[in-house]
């Protein structure tokens, strides 16, 4: 078939309007599951300090004889903790006339911009807090950068061939050889932790071991229901012999990294919270800042574990 001749049709036409939606897609995820379950704390200085401290070993032979003199136990002194708050931000500029002209998706460039920003600087907190990063002080010349989990969780760490843990935020762990995450690793690490008199809460992995450890079997037998004809292989809770942690994919943190933490006694200590500040007009543009100075509290690194250097593919 063919148009009869002198046919008038939408590619003749000059001036038909453009069919562009309102609607502007973005799928890129915001989640962020550390910054959000830890506790959320006030650091008053650039450097911020806390203390721990720990109860003597419990004894089997702590037998006084009647009438006898005390004897006065040792008394030992806290530990003195600390970790860098760092500076972290996002800019926009946009020109007078991208503001005043009409746009599709959105009435003020310069807030849909900023909305965006936020979400991308919130994102970055997330990826800082759970890499593994010493801490660096700083100076006129370089900027600061907080001790990230990696560097802290040491006590109940699980490493491949040549990996070495890291010490109190200022030392990042020496990544090892990967291998595969296996229940008997989680299992170790797990008990680790709660001998060491933490109860951890959350077992946090990037999206290649979550489905790993979807995979275990331990004492359970997987079922399909018939009734809604849906067969369940996902594990969002493990039910371990101290207690069930809830298993929290991260779409931030290292996939390598699986870890079994104690949410409470991680922390996030802001010096300055989230704010946005107009920046000096200079030309025909405005100028936005959005900044945050902040850092990560290990409160007791050693409440909580780490299965390290798995593979990711």
């Amino acid at each position: 078939m063919a148009q009869p001749t002198n046919t008038f049709d939408t590619y003749d036409s000059i001036g038909e309007r453009e069919d562009l939606s309102d609607v502007i897609y973005n799928i890129s995820p915001t989640d962020t599951p550390f910054l959000s379950s830890a506790a959320k704390t006030k650091s008053t200085a650039v450097l911020h300090e806390w203390q721990t401290d720990a109860l003597a070993a419990a004894s089997t032979s702590n037998a006084v004889i009647e009438g006898d003199e005390a004897t006065l136990d040792a008394v030992t002194a806290t530990t003195r903790l600390s970790n860098s708050c760092q500076i972290m931000d996002k800019t926009v500029v946009i020109t007078g006339t991208q503001e005043a002209v009409d746009k599709a998706g959105r009435a003020s460039e310069i807030a849909y911009q900023i909305a965006k920003k936020a979400k991308e600087l919130k994102r970055d907190m997330e990826a800082q807090l759970t890499t593994n990063n010493a801490e660096v002080t700083g100076s006129a010349t370089a900027a600061r950068e907080m001790g990230s989990l990696g560097a802290w969780v040491a006590t109940n760490d699980v490493m491949g061939t040549s990996g070495t843990s890291g010490s109190v935020g200022n030392t990042a762990r020496t990544d090892g050889t990967q291998r595969a995450f296996t229940e008997d690793l989680l299992k170790s690490v797990i008990k680790s932790v709660w001998d060491e008199g933490g109860d951890p809460t959350m077992i946090m992995v990037g999206p290649f071991n979550k489905q790993k450890l979807s995979g275990f079997t331990g004492n359970s037998t997987r079922f399909d229901a018939g009734a809604d004809a849906t067969l369940y292989t996902s594990v969002d809770v493990y039910a371990s012999d101290f207690g069930q942690l809830q298993v929290v994919p991260n779409r931030f943190s290292r996939d390598r990294d699986a870890y079994v933490l104690d949410m409470d006694y991680w922390g996030v200590a802001f010096l300055r919270d989230f704010t946005m500040h107009e920046l000096s007009k200079t030309g025909d543009s405005e100028k936005r800042q959005l900044l945050v100075e902040a850092t990560l509290e290990s409160r007791n690194e050693a409440a909580s574990g780490l299965v390290a250097d798995l593979t990711t593919s």
